[in-house]
């Protein structure tokens, strides 16, 4: 009885697995072959065979060896496909952000902070900020949403005592003309970047110029020293992307499995799938007692938590930035 039921779950399981890898490659040609004339055709081509062939020559299973066989040199042709640094950028991801640390003074170099008329129109403009270790008192994380209420993007922004809060954006670096895609973004079209800006500018432009993007602002209970290790962290992979740039990869490597994954591995905390599903990551933290909360309930502390209208209303103001946290709980 046992046999009779576990046989057909194994097939079925081992049949799932043969046809999402069978549906990658196809995409991993369609998308990724460095000859775009011939991508449709081998797709094609790839999907044909891998129905066919193990139809056709069923003895032995030569047909299914065959196709296995080439998946297996697909996937090692697509691991080994390199990124690259030197490609013509959309505008606002032109730079790529780089710091230099000498003792407690830390210097960031190509921090955007982007003069906004509209959302596609905009001055790019690239500063270099010096900020102090020492000055660092807390860490806040904002998080947007645009669409389901499942997946969002988050933004971890750094307080200091005697400057304005740093920001760091992980994204997809796009190239001119290329849009995002979810499906692009499982093969080798985007890299990965760390955008370092002012509040004004990666928290603005989602909060006052993207059409139904909600942006919603948290105080992390992280200590400065803590928030300082996280923001040497940041710091370590900025300087590395710039010499060895990464593929982004919208499962595996995205905007936040890449907070999780920079940090030293004894030091990660434990995976939940509210890390995929990042859209309910503002949860999680309320779960594990990682956000300032003021006794409120997570309901109640998400819509205190919205600050869309806030930052509309201080838009230009110098003081931006102090002004979208008006209403959200202290740490102590």
């Amino acid at each position: 009885m046992i046999q009779r039921f576990i046989r057909p779950v194994v097939w079925a399981v081992l049949a799932l697995v043969y046809v999402i890898a069978v549906l990658w490659t196809a995409g991993a040609l369609f998308f990724d072959l460095p000859f775009p004339s011939l991508r449709t055709l081998s797709a094609i081509v790839w999907l044909s065979g891998a129905l066919i062939l193990p139809i056709l020559w069923r003895r032995h299973r030569r047909g299914l060896l065959i196709v296995i066989v080439g998946f297996a040199v697909i996937l090692m042709w697509w691991l080994m496909t390199k990124p690259a640094n030197n490609r013509t950028w959309q505008p606002d991801v032109a730079h790529t952000a780089w710091a230099k640390i000498n003792g407690d003074q830390v210097t960031v170099h190509d921090v955007r902070n982007c003069e906004y008329r509209t959302e596609d129109d905009f001055t790019p403009r690239w500063d270099t900020r010096t900020v102090r270790l020492s000055q660092i008192t807390g860490m806040d994380l904002a998080i947007t949403y645009w669409g389901s209420p499942w997946m969002a993007h988050p933004i971890v922004s750094f307080r200091f005592a005697d400057a304005l809060p740093l920001c760091f954006s992980i994204e997809t670096r796009k190239s001119a003309g290329q849009q995002y895609s979810a499906l692009r973004g499982l093969y080798r079209q985007y890299t990965l970047i760390y955008v370092v800006a002012d509040e004004r500018d990666s928290i603005r432009v989602r909060s006052n110029y993207r059409t139904g993007e909600d942006v919603y602002l948290y105080r992390t209970l992280a200590s400065s020293a803590e928030a300082r290790a996280r923001f040497l962290e940041y710091i370590q992979t900025i300087n590395r992307l710039r010499d060895h740039p990464r593929w982004y990869n919208a499962v595996t490597t995205n905007c936040t499995t890449s907070i999780r994954t920079q940090r030293p591995r004894n030091e990660r905390a434990p995976w939940d799938w509210r890390i995929l599903l990042n859209g309910k990551g503002d949860e999680l933290l309320y779960e594990r007692h990682l956000i300032a909360t003021g006794g409120l309930s997570f309901s109640k502390l998400k819509q205190r938590s919205w600050i869309n209208k806030l930052a509309r209303a201080a838009d230009q103001d110098p003081d931006f930035s102090r002004l979208i946290r008006a209403n959200l709980p202290q740490t102590d």
